[in-house]
């Protein structure tokens, strides 16, 4: 076709290729007008959402609010019941602990004049063992830190003789209920003191100087210038016997300690008692106890200063005085005095004991475990010790 021909249909397709392009417009305008009721359709459904949610946040914070003052309530309601059990508890141990008739513990005079005649009479002489034990400590084994239980200075122990597995706990060096753990399991696991039972005692204890033997509670009772030494029988809870200590004008056994003014002790031996006068200010003196009667079997002077010194032990009827500084250092076994003479002290073990958080509160020996119940700063230990024949070291 020429060109002549295609300049004469331009006319003719004109209006059709405008009515297309009309047609076109009219669809986009269509897209748009239904982009923007999608829009505004999404934009009111957004705003409602937005609210609905504000909404609900503030019924959630409301909710808390109200949930968090009743667990607050709860919490003072389980507070004040915790105390009325813990007050019921204690009125329950009081109960438990009364005498009927509770024992004469005044000072007999001529009983105390005839037991010190005999202590000194008996006073340095050589002594008689009553076992075959001639082991002494070589070293620290391992250390083991239970927990942190009570006030700064205390004791605890397990009973000396037999295979009870009750805890003991003695917090302060004056008071006068200890609180009993039925096993370590429950002694290590639980802090609060309503988790153990109690023990009221009959007069309060000073220092931290006892022990629990053979089912039986042996303690310190200050009366006056004089000292006393109870027995207290731990299973009907009554005093079983006292008995004021024969030693006149006594001091604190241990010038890190001055709260003990005796140390009971015990080993393969029996009992013992550390203790210090000021008719020799300086050195520790040890007698040996009945522990049925109370009375001083036996009486030395030792070599063993009470300066620096913390907390002492018996192992086979040896005396072993362990020494500190004030500032928290490691403390170390200083001083032996062995009652049989097996040991010279030249010949005994320096025993050092792990640095830890100060000094030593109380030291218990117990015999038949061959470790000792160490009260430091309010963190409870266990030394295991390593024992050697006494002519080996």
């Amino acid at each position: 076709m020429g060109p002549w021909r295609c300049l004469l249909l331009l006319p003719l397709l004109a209006p059709a290729l405008r009515a297309q392009q009309q047609h076109f417009m009219e669809y986009v305008e269509r897209r748009l007008t239904l982009l923007e009721e999608r829009i505004s359709q999404w934009h009111d459904q957004s705003s409602r959402y937005s609210t609905e949610l504000r909404d609900f946040k503030n019924q959630v914070l409301g909710m808390l609010e109200a949930a968090e003052k009743e667990w607050e309530a709860m919490r003072a309601e389980a507070e004040s019941a915790a105390v009325r059990v813990d007050r019921l508890e204690r009125e329950v141990d009081y109960l438990e602990t009364q005498n009927p008739a509770p024992p004469c513990v005044e000072v007999d005079e001529t009983l105390m004049d005839k037991q010190v005649a005999t202590a000194k009479q008996r006073k340095n002489e050589k002594y008689t063992k009553l076992t075959d034990c001639s082991d002494t400590i070589a070293s620290v084994r391992a250390m083991k830190i239970l927990k942190r239980f009570g006030s700064a200075s205390g004791l605890w122990t397990k009973d000396a003789v037999g295979s009870s597995e009750k805890i003991y706990v003695f917090d302060g060096t004056a008071n006068d209920t200890v609180y009993v753990f039925p096993r370590m399991r429950e002694f290590t696991l639980f802090s609060a003191t309503r988790k153990a039972a109690r023990i009221k005692l009959p007069y309060p204890w000073v220092g931290t100087g006892h022990l629990v033997y053979d089912g039986h509670l042996y303690y310190i009772r200050q009366q006056g210038p004089s000292f006393q030494v109870i027995k207290f029988n731990l299973a009907n809870k009554t005093v079983v016997d006292s008995s004021v200590f024969p030693a006149e004008e006594q001091i604190p056994v241990f010038g890190l300690s001055p709260s003990t003014y005796i140390e009971v002790s015990a080993d393969e031996e029996g009992l013992w008692a550390v203790y210090a006068t000021k008719e020799d200010e300086k050195n520790m003196c040890l007698a040996k106890l009945d522990p049925g009667s109370l009375d001083i079997e036996q009486m030395w002077d030792t070599p063993c200063p009470r300066e620096n010194a913390e907390g002492a032990f018996v192992v086979c009827g040896a005396l072993h005085v362990v020494y500190n500084t004030r500032l928290p250092s490691r403390a170390r076994v200083q001083c032996v005095f062995d009652v049989s003479g097996t040991l010279a002290p030249e010949d005994a073990s320096l025993v050092y004991f792990p640095k830890r958080y100060g000094s030593h509160a109380s030291l218990k020996y117990s015999p038949h475990e061959r470790q000792i119940y160490a009260w430091d700063d309010g963190y409870q230990i266990i030394y295991r010790m390593e024992m050697k024949k006494k002519l080996e070291v």
